[in-house]
Parts: C-alpha cells; sequence; structure tokens
C-alpha cells in the first residue's frame, strides 16, 4: 500500500530486529500458534495481532492461559463475565496457586540443579540458589507459616532488602494462600508503618541491616519500633544478614526453611488477593493496592514470556528494591523458567559503571535499570562495551521515567548498534507495563515500542477523544487482569473510583500524558498530576509535608516534582517559615535529615526554597498541579483557574522561579 503524497515520512528506526530473531521471537510462535487454534491473524505482524488482543479481549487472555499451560485445579466457567471498570471478573470459578507456576520448573529433573535465583551483593560475586533448593525452602518455610496458624487471607510483611530470603518469603506466602507486602530497610519507621499498619500483618520478617554504597546501615531499632507498633503480628522471623543474633521472641530464618517438606499449594480463587502493592497519592496515606493471584499471573506470563522475550535460557536482572513493584515483576521471571538475579547495594558502587559489572558476573540477557542511570552513565563518561563483556545482553531495559533521546543514542554508541533498546511504561496499580518492549518491532529513538497485547491504550483530550500525534491523557479502555481488585480498607471502592475512573467514568486514566505516533509507537510526557516520581517510585507528599511540618520553624510547605528534557528529575521543596525562622544550612540539615531518617533517601528533595506562602485552593486545599506546570513554564494564566485561588500574587513568586530557571 503506498502512502499519501502529503503523508509525513516515516522516521528511520535506531534499530530494528532481523529476519531470525523476528523468527526466533517467543511472540512470534504464539502468533502461529493463536492463529490456529484461536483465530488470531496469521500475517500483519505484532499491529494484527494488537488490534486482535484487544477486538477479541476474552479469546486472547484465553489463549493466553493455554499456551503458557496455566494449571487450573478446577476448571473456569468463562474468561470475563463482567468487563466493566472498576469491577472486572476474570475467570470466575477457576481456582489455581501463582507459587505452584512460579517453581514448576524446579519439577523437571533435568532443570533442578540450574540457577533460580543468582543473588549479588556490592562484593559482586553470584551466589546461586537452584531450582531444587529454592523449592525445598518454600515448603519448609510455607509449612512452618501453616503451623503458626497462617490461614488463607492473612497478611505476611517483610522488611528486607533484595536478597533470596525475600523472594522464598513471597513464594511460601503465595503458596499458603495469604497475602504478601514488603518495604525496603531504607524505608523509615513512619514510611512502613503508614504501609503495614493499614493490613495488619499477622508475621513480619526482618533483617537486622542492610549494606549500601560500601557501609552497614544498622536497622535493628526500626524492627523493634516496627514490632511494638504492629500488635496483630503472631511471628516475627530475623534474617541475620549482619550477623546479629535473633532478638528475643524472634525466630531464625534458618530453623524455618532447614526441612524438606514437599510444598502444599493452596489452590484458590483467581482472584484471591496475591500481594499488596503501595503508592502514595497527594493526599492521606499510601493507597494500599490489592492485585490478584490468577491476574497476576496471568499478565506476567504475557509481559516476561511475550514482550520481554524470556526463557529457560535467559537470565533477567533489573535494579529494583523490594518497595517497588519492579521488584515483584522481576521474581514473576521464575514463571518463564527464567534464571533471577536478585542484587543488593548501591545501583552505583564502587563506581558508576557497577551494574554493566554485575550484567558480565551474572550473564545477564535482559538488563533492566532506570532511565536515571542510563543517563548518570552517559554524563559520567562510562564505556560499558570497551571495559565489560556483554555479548550476552540482549535487551536493555528502562523504566521509571522517560529514557531521553541522548540515552537511545548512548545505549546503541556505547553497548552495541545491534541492541534492543526497550524503555517501558506502566505502573504499580498494575505491576505491569502499559506500553513498551516488543522483540518484533524497530525502535525508534524517545519512543516506547508499542502498547502492549490486551491494553488498549490510547491518549485521550479533556473532552474524551481518543488523539494520535497529539498529547493526551493516558487511558486504558478495557479491564486488564493485573488492575486491582480492590484498594484495602476502601469498603464502599470510592477511593479505587477516585483514583483512577473520576476524569473518564468506566475508563482507566492513570495520570501520565502521551503521545501515540502514526506508527503507534508511544511517546509518554511524565506525570499529568502532582504525584511525586522519582526513578520510578512514586511518592506522595502528603508524606513529605507531615515530617516537614513537624518542624518548629516551618510554617507550610510545598514539594513539587519536575521531569526535565534531559532525562533528569527536579523536585523543589518550598517552605514557608514560621515567624522568626531563617533558612540557612542548619536548617536545610535539619530538613533534609528529618525526611531521610523518618522516610527514606528517595524523599530528600534536591532543592529547598524560601516562599513566601503556599497557594490554596478556595476550599483549602494546598495548590500542587498548578504550580507543577508554572514550574514547567506554563504562562500562569494558562496554569490556573484565578477564581479558585486563595491568593493569586503567591503563584507569581513560582513564576518567577520557572524564569529564573530558565
Amino acid at each position: 500500500m503506498t502512502s499519501p503524497a502529503n503523508a509525513a515520512p516515516q522516521p528511520e528506526p535506531l534499530w530494528q530486529p532481523g529476519p531470525d530473531r523476528i523468527a526466533g521471537a517467543r511472540i512470534t510462535a504464539f502468533q502461529t500458534w493463536a492463529a490456529e487454534r484461536y483465530g488470531a491473524p496469521a500475517e500483519g505482524g505484532y499491529e494484527a495481532l494488537h488490534r486482535w488482543s484487544v477486538a477479541e479481549l476474552d479469546t486472547f487472555w484465553e489463549a493466553v492461559a493455554d499456551w503458557f499451560d496455566v494449571r487450573f485445579s478446577t476448571p473456569y466457567e468463562t474468561v470475563l463475565a463482567d468487563r466493566s471498570m472498576p469491577g472486572a471478573q476474570w475467570f470466575p470459578g477457576a481456582s489455581l496457586n501463582y507459587a505452584e507456576h512460579a517453581l514448576r520448573t524446579a519439577e523437571d529433573p533435568a532443570r533442578a540443579d540450574d540457577a533460580a535465583l543468582l543473588y549479588v551483593d556490592e562484593s559482586h560475586e553470584p551466589v546461586a540458589v537452584s531450582w531444587a533448593r529454592l523449592r525445598r525452602e518454600v515448603g519448609s518455610l510455607a509449612a512452618e507459616l501453616r503451623a503458626l496458624g497462617v490461614r488463607p487471607g492473612d497478611r505476611v510483611s517483610g522488611y528486607l532488602p533484595n536478597i533470596p530470603q525475600a523472594v522464598t518469603a513471597l513464594l511460601a506466602t503465595a503458596a499458603v494462600g495469604a497475602v504478601w507486602t514488603s518495604c525496603a530497610p531504607d524505608f523509615g519507621a513512619r514510611s512502613v508503618l503508614d504501609r503495614f499498619q493499614q493490613v495488619e500483618p499477622v508475621v513480619l520478617f526482618t533483617v537486622d541491616g542492610y549494606r549500601y554504597g560500601g557501609k552497614e546501615h544498622d536497622r535493628t531499632d526500626v524492627v523493634a519500633e516496627l514490632r511494638r507498633e504492629l500488635p496483630t503480628l503472631r511471628a516475627v522471623v530475623h534474617i541475620p544478614l549482619l550477623g546479629t543474633a535473633a532478638p528475643q521472641g524472634t525466630l531464625e530464618w534458618s530453623s524455618l526453611t532447614e526441612s524438606d517438606n514437599e510444598p502444599v499449594f493452596e489452590q484458590v480463587p483467581f482472584d484471591h488477593p496475591l500481594w499488596v502493592l503501595y503508592s502514595s497519592g497527594t493526599t492521606g496515606l499510601p493507597k494500599a493496592i490489592v492485585q490478584s493471584q490468577g491476574g497476576i499471573l496471568l499478565e506476567h506470563f504475557k509481559q516476561l514470556g511475550l514482550h520481554c522475550d524470556l526463557g529457560p535460557e535467559d537470565r533477567f536482572f533489573w535494579y529494583t528494591s523490594t518497595g517497588w513493584m519492579m521488584w515483584n515483576f522481576l521474581v514473576s521471571g521464575l514463571l518463564t523458567g527464567t534464571t533471577v538475579v536478585l542484587y543488593d547495594g548501591s545501583p552505583g558502587y564502587p563506581e558508576t559503571g557497577a551494574q554493566w559489572g554485575i550484567a558480565e558476573r551474572t550473564g545477564a540477557t535482559l538488563f533492566g535499570t532506570s532511565a536515571a542511570y542510563v543517563m548518570a552513565c552517559r554524563k559520567a563518561g562510562v564505556h560499558p562495551a570497551r571495559d565489560y563483556d556483554l555479548a550476552r545482553v540482549k535487551c536493555v531495559a528502562t523504566t521509571g521515567s522517560p529514557l531521553p533521546p541522548d540515552g537511545f543514542r548512548w545505549l546503541h554508541d556505547e553497548v552495541r548498534d545491534d541492541l534492543w533498546i526497550a524503555s517501558v511504561s506502566g505502573g504499580t496499580d498494575v505491576c505491569s507495563c502499559f506500553a513498551g518492549a516488543v522483540p518484533t518491532l524497530p525502535v525508534h529513538i524517545g519512543e516506547l515500542q508499542a502498547a502492549c497485547l490486551g491494553t488498549d491504550l490510547q491518549a485521550w483530550d479533556p473532552q474524551g477523544k481518543p488523539v494520535v500525534g497529539e498529547v493526551g491523557e493516558l487511558v486504558v479502555v478495557n479491564p486488564m487482569p493485573s488492575m486491582p481488585i480492590r484498594f484495602w480498607n476502601d469498603p464502599d471502592g470510592s477511593r479505587y473510583r477516585d483514583s483512577y475512573f473520576e476524569m473518564f467514568p468506566g475508563v482507566w486514566r492513570h495520570g501520565d500524558w502521551i503521545t501515540i505516533t502514526d506508527h503507534g509507537s508511544v511517546i509518554i510526557h511524565g506525570r499529568s498530576d502532582s504525584t511525586l516520581n522519582r526513578q520510578g517510585v512514586r511518592m506522595g507528599s502528603a508524606d513529605i509535608y507531615e515530617v516537614v511540618e513537624r518542624l518548629p520553624e516551618i510554617r507550610e510547605s510545598l514539594v513539587i516534582g519536575l521531569e526535565e528534557p534531559e532525562g533528569g528529575y527536579w523536585m523543589p521543596l518550598f517552605v514557608h517559615l514560621a515567624e522568626g525562622a531563617v533558612l540557612d544550612d542548619a536548617l536545610r540539615t535539619k530538613i533534609k535529615q528529618a525526611i531521610r531518617e523518618e522516610l527514606s533517601p528517595r524523599h530528600v528533595p534536591d532543592e529547598i526554597i524560601e516562599a513566601p506562602g503556599v497557594p490554596h485552593t478556595l476550599t483549602g486545599k494546598r495548590i500542587e498541579v498548578p504550580v507543577k506546570r508554572l514550574l514547567q513554564g506554563t504562562p500562569l494564566e494558562k496554569a490556573v483557574n484565578p477564581g479558585s485561588v486563595d491568593n493569586l500574587d503567591l503563584l507569581r513568586f513560582y513564576e518567577a522561579v520557572a524564569r529564573k530557571r530558565g
């Protein structure tokens, strides 16, 4: 088909998969098979397959379950009983268990001694955990959890770094049918309690501390506070990462994982809770997002097995912590029989290029990191291909923020010119991607390759009309299996509806600005709301206000997160001082120290700026989105409705800050 004479020429791709790569991709095999069995289009490549996957949603997800041989211990009545959002009902009648699928590879005698996990700390020497050992330890721990009285639906929590014990604890929890939830040990006690107190865990797995940046960080005081403030705990399990003895009244990890029990996998309904993730809004406690065993199982099979092209011969690395959904996503690499690489430590220790050294030592085939790390390597003059053997790396994937064009070029030039670069975007809310990696499509600079299968991703204008080639709100117009089944402690579902369905009822609005190009790729422009998003970790401004405004010198504060054109992220904190207070170095240090200790180092602002006041709506709510727009250069008259502000003159101060920066 010829293009119209006035059509814009297609941009030249940075990378294009060759015929052999396309033919060998698992998504190609799936399309051929689904064409024979389920009526998928045999021709037309990914574009045709995607159209079919959203037009025939029920059939597509049934094909995914069949292709990946999902074990339903009781059959499903239908695929999608109710398509409404929120409230879609997937695979009613079906029973299964996520952990059973994650450990299925261990049943193969030929694979039992292969590495399921490769654990690397800041010494950078990998330690392997075999499939057989992982399965045995999960079986032992699951039996001990049952002996402690843990039952399906109970919550089990982890205050753990990215170590093999965290994976074992998650899988044992899922095997029992209990609900997993975790925070990284760089979180302060208040951040953890704001999360765990909502879900009332009965078991807590903890470490005595962690290592980061060449230093040991003792967390025994924080653990003691968690034990005091979580009255529902029946047991605390001590993991001596720093070698300290178990505190009185706790259980030793080693004693719970030493028996040789065959795992018993509780068969639970498809929509039974698997885990709780946390995503912070702009007000109130972090949202406690509940996702289902079956929904995550199907979504992650699709995402990892088809989009990421992972299989038994692969090694899957992603730099993450247990407080981020990417850790849960990483663990699901086990579903495809892939060896999962766990790294616990600083991303740039002992030097900026350290993550590439981990890829070399572990033989990683899919190397996942943040866009910020790629840009830091570029700025620091790191040369991955020159200094490391990266022959096995076939894909570098990035998330957390959009990968800038210079990041694409740097990876192409400094890692390999025949490199699949997958910039992906999704959210904690679905623990997956809306758009990103497709092994059979070209890569264009600054663009995500395409919307994912089964995801009817669109860009909408304020009137709710789809736009192509223009900036719009990221919306998903059909349900995904991994969308939350509910928020914890949200009995009438109002907080869930307000979070995603307030702007466009019945349609998921995510809070990102995107452009869908005429060739089907996706460009992410950053948040369309005021949620802070640093390296992919979404944080609520309310957490920061609570800590900062406890200081007597601070009357009120306003924090803004800005995605910058060159890939950076600027997070200033504006403070309105109490009478007589002075914003000097001592007060700046005091503010940063309070945030670091009570929240986490990620919450510490890049700059603290004195402001004459904080603007509010007429109902008294802090104005965050308009200030963000002002700092991005939007003129005042377009950034805010003047009639909705209590003091318009205050906004001129923030406009002046933007001019000064610009």
